[in-house]
């Protein structure tokens, strides 16, 4: 192998690494399915989950470094999104499909974003 091959192989590795560390929490994996419908900033997050906005922040960051959330910063609030295009998301949004467990999250999310879109009219 070339020096380029070998340095490509742990790039990847490492952040396969990443991805699998991420995906290993269950709290990670339900904030990846609050976010299957749109961006959610660090407070709305926290509501959903019985921790410290510390802890939520640190699994935000997590998830981050993964690559497969990112943060825009608008006014005072930092939102959270999905990276669509990473195939971890894609692959999670499979298993999320077939998994009990996520589809009344991604519902309450989904009721919770339309609320939030009424509230705005």
């Amino acid at each position: 192998m070339n020096d380029q091959t070998e340095n490509f192989a742990e790039v990847e590795t490492g952040g396969m690494q990443k991805i699998f560390e991420a995906l290993a929490s269950a709290a990670r994996r339900k904030i990846l399915a609050y976010l299957a419908h749109g961006s959610l900033t660090a407070g709305e997050i926290a509501e959903r989950f019985d921790m410290s906005k510390p802890s939520i922040s640190q699994h935000l960051g997590v998830l981050e470094s993964a690559g497969l959330v990112r943060k825009a910063k608008k006014g005072q609030y930092v939102h959270y999104s999905l990276v669509q295009e990473s195939l971890a998301n894609t692959l999670n949004r499979y298993v999320q499909e077939v998994c009990p467990v996520s589809r009344p999250l991604k519902k309450e999310s989904a009721a919770r974003q339309k609320a939030m879109s009424g509230e705005k009219d």
